[in-house]
């Protein structure tokens, strides 16, 4: 599977991608707002360019269990001026992280290649729009509910089955809108209105995406499912979070979503070898 970001070409077949995370808000579950301020937000994204990643997934508003929607005006004044200056300083592609069509659109037209959509097309209808005519990459993200409510008591009968219909749905979305169906990337939504044995079950039948014929992204960095397995805080959750980095790689993940870049892209490299050896 190969996705083109402009002149840049992934080869998902060849090897697993890193996508680092970048969360320009003041109350991101991960890092408590370390990178809301403008410098540290574009030294952190050069600081991951450095260490590996592949490209840079920039938000502007927190996707948290039980967090509100910011302001279009508020979401743009975080992220627009992070873009334009990454863009012109790092040679990967940048992924802007909203279900906004009008952030997406500014965020496009700073230098951001790939738009990654938590609500899989459903939160915004003009959204789809956007992304078939700047003809860019889009990530389809499974959530139920919304960030405010996704984990009040979330519940599924056939967790997988479920997830890979909600997918195919926003698959024909995008397709019927004009998006290319080979720009097109998956990512089941780890901890988006998901109990403790969804995330688990996910990462054990990943390959059960695979039918989708769509790449794969995971996101497992920090969540809270590895908190409740170690009793640990988001930023004591490294180790728990490279385990399940592992285990999704091994199981088909072809892009992961992570925080701490150098750590998981030495174990995606131990983990990418084992599977094309022999």
């Amino acid at each position: 599977m190969i996705i083109y970001f402009k002149k840049k070409k992934f080869d998902f077949s060849s090897r697993t991608h890193i996508m680092g995370v970048l969360n320009v808000t003041p109350d991101s579950f991960s890092d408590e707002g370390r990178f809301f301020k403008f410098d540290d937000a574009v030294r952190q994204g050069m600081k991951m360019a450095e260490e590996g990643a592949d490209l840079i997934d920039i938000g502007g508003e927190s996707t948290r269990p039980g967090s509100n929607p910011v302001s279009l005006e508020e979401e743009l004044s975080r992220v627009i001026p992070v873009i334009e200056s990454l863009s012109q300083q790092i040679d990967i592609p940048i992924s802007i992280d909203t279900y906004k069509a009008e952030v997406a659109k500014e965020a496009l037209d700073a230098g951001a290649r790939m738009i990654n959509d938590i609500s899989a097309l459903r939160f915004d209808p003009e959204l789809k729009k956007i992304a078939a005519k700047y003809d860019v990459p889009v990530v389809l993200m499974h959530i139920q509910g919304t960030p405010k409510n996704m984990q009040q008591n979330p519940w599924y009968e056939d967790v997988i089955g479920e997830i890979i219909g909600y997918l195919k749905e926003s698959i024909q979305i995008a397709v019927e809108a004009g998006i290319e169906r080979e720009k097109i990337i998956i990512d089941p939504g780890i901890g988006f209105g998901k109990r403790l044995e969804d995330n688990l079950n996910i990462l054990k039948n990943l390959k059960k995406f695979s039918i989708l014929n769509c790449p794969i992204l995971i996101g497992c960095s920090r969540k809270s499912f590895i908190g409740k397995i170690l009793n640990l805080p988001a930023e004591e959750r490294l180790e728990g979070s490279l385990a399940a980095l592992a285990v999704a790689v091994m199981n088909g993940a072809n892009l992961v979503r992570v925080h701490d870049v150098k750590e998981s892209k030495r174990v995606v490299s131990i983990v990418d070898a084992i599977l094309h050896a022999g």
